[in-house]
């Protein structure tokens, strides 16, 4: 039986194919028509550590598929670096990158007519741009992630990538020595592999095992390790069953799955970006989901795990104590996970966890006991007001008061706010404002982690509120309010906020609030002028014309 869409291509009535010379001379032997033309999108890169090791799992991917009995078929994918980029008008290329990624996955794939495809990458937009092409395209499909980066250490300390980054507002507020300061840059990441907390990446591919999509276990192994090459050997192997079964990714991906993903996402205190990225997921899939929906179970899963950022612990401890299956084993008891929903195993989520322990060991604590959770609710609110009628996204862990009302310190970038860090003019009580950093205001809604990193290294992560219509990394914290929809580009109410304006954060009310009087607004609006687009062609233009709100996923085929 054949599982080739190429070769149901029809000539004279004999089902033929008048491409395979073509194929023929990349490998293809008078047996190999009929098997299925497995793509693999490699998102190798040395541009960084998440992505340089991946091209040993890629081919190691190769000879799997081959085995089981597919056709392999390697193409690149890009990959942005986000934490080379950070702090840099480069950062406006990472959001941008999902949708690359997600058109580049579908081109490659749907041109050739490939039956299946296994997506391989590491950085934080490989995932989510991975996965939207794969609910476009619902063809038999994979995820596999190339793999966590193991922990640095200085002096005793374990370090992360975000460890430089606060290390320069320690420094700049003189609480570390130069020879401290060098020495957290020189060893924040000793191996390849993505940002070893509960960051974007991490954040990413951990929900994407609780969506059915990732083989269990995968997410939290490390990039070095044998058990990640063996884990991608296997993900072929499932593939090739999955497209003799034809399951397809929206068998996979429905309502019910999503939330299991935002589950885990709670649970684990994962990035900010995951609300982002979601919303364009469910869009792809047809899912009925909106930025309500994560408040929605926000409300109903406490946060079970002490991770980084906010936390003490990275991925390589998580999976010492179980890992993912670990935390959805314990959501499925807790009544929080449908055990019902499919996997690309073919097996069900109950079935996939039935031999996973109850609880996590009591001799550990990276993983708590359901009746001590870190927190009762999730972390990641919804808040609305005044400021963002469509909704924004706070990341409230770690903080032991997240509400403040104060007076508007005024940027209109990111450099410009860094700046003023830096040099010492932020006071206790201050609401930096960072506008005009939205999916077209930006244009790529820049992640803004240097200047919140810079806050919690001059010791102001609980006393200093920032807030932005751009996003955040996952290795962000403290008092942060990103995602604010509408854009200050467009008019939303950011555009028009003055130095000195009194505003309110609170995460208990879910409020973001601008304390200023209708008739001042009202005056305010009708003198604002739209600034002009920073870019006028280009993918950047593209993205800045097509792109929907943040509140609606940042789509750009809405």
């Amino acid at each position: 039986m054949s599982f080739n869409r190429r070769s149901k291509i029809v000539t004279g009535g004999v089902s033929r194919s008048p491409n395979r010379s073509m194929l023929r001379a990349v490998g293809f032997g008078d047996n190999d028509f009929d098997k299925p033309i497995v793509g693999i999108a490699n998102g190798h890169s040395t541009m960084n550590p998440c992505n340089a090791g991946i091209q040993p799992l890629a081919d190691r991917a190769a000879v799997s598929i081959k085995e089981a009995g597919g056709m392999p078929q390697m193409f690149g994918v890009i990959t942005v670096t986000d934490g080379i980029s950070m702090g840099t008008e480069g950062m406006k290329y990472s959001l941008v990158s999902r949708e690359v990624i997600a058109d580049a996955i579908e081109t490659a794939t749907q041109s050739q007519m490939m039956d299946g495809v296994l997506v391989l990458g590491a950085c934080d937009k490989n995932m989510p741009g991975g996965m939207i092409a794969m609910c476009r395209m619902n063809i038999p499909s994979i995820y596999c992630y190339g793999g966590t980066i193991k922990p640095g250490n200085w002096k005793g300390q374990a370090l992360t990538i975000v460890s430089p980054f606060e290390a320069v507002g320690r420094h700049a507020a003189g609480t570390i020595s130069e020879e401290d300061f060098i020495g957290i840059e020189k060893n924040a990441c000793p191996t390849h592999g993505a940002c070893g907390g509960m960051y974007t990446a991490n954040t990413m591919s951990s929900a994407f095992e609780a969506l059915g999509m990732s083989l269990l276990g995968s997410s939290s192994m490390a990039n070095p390790d044998q058990e990640k090459s063996d884990s991608v050997a296997e993900s072929g192997r499932v593939l090739l069953e999955a497209i003799k079964a034809d399951l397809k990714p929206l068998d996979i991906v429905t309502k019910k799955s999503v939330e299991n993903a935002v589950a885990l996402i709670m649970a684990t205190g994962g990035s900010t970006n995951a609300v982002l990225h979601f919303l364009a997921i469910t869009h792809a899939a047809d899912i009925e989901w909106t930025i309500d929906d994560f408040e929605r179970m926000r409300k109903r899963v406490p946060v079970l795990c002490d991770l980084k950022p906010s936390g003490q612990y990275v991925m390589t401890d998580l999976h010492k104590v179980g890992g993912v299956p670990q935390v959805l084993k314990m959501l499925l008891n807790m009544g929080l996970l449908h055990g019902d929903c499919m996997t690309i195993t073919g097996k069900t989520m109950a079935e996939e966890l039935a031999k996973i322990p109850d609880l996590p060991a009591k001799t550990q604590d990276v993983i708590r006991q359901p009746d001590n959770p870190m927190y009762k609710e999730g972390h990641l609110a919804i808040l609305k007001g005044n400021l963002s009628p469509e909704g924004c996204v706070a990341k409230i862990t770690g903080l032991k008061n997240p509400v403040l009302t104060g007076p508007a310190r005024v940027f209109n970038s990111e450099p410009e706010c860094m700046e003023a860090i830096m040099a010492d003019k932020i006071r206790h009580g201050d609401v930096l404002v960072l506008r005009y950093e939205g999916p077209k205001g930006g244009p790529g809604m820049r992640e803004m982690l240097s200047p919140t990193s810079a806050i919690i290294g001059k010791g102001m992560g609980e006393t200093v509120a920032l807030i932005t219509d751009g996003r955040f990394s996952g290795g962000t914290w403290g008092m942060v309010v990103g995602h604010i929809s509408p854009e200050a580009q467009i008019g939303g109410l950011l555009c028009i906020v003055e130095e000195g304006d009194s505003i309110t954060v609170d995460a208990h009310k879910l409020l973001l609030q601008l304390n200023v009087d209708e008739a001042t607004i009202a005056a305010r609006m009708a003198n604002w002028v739209a600034p002009p687009m920073k870019y006028t062609k280009g993918v950047m233009y593209k993205f800045a014309k097509l792109a929907s709100s943040a509140s609606k996923g940042a789509v750009t085929d809405a």
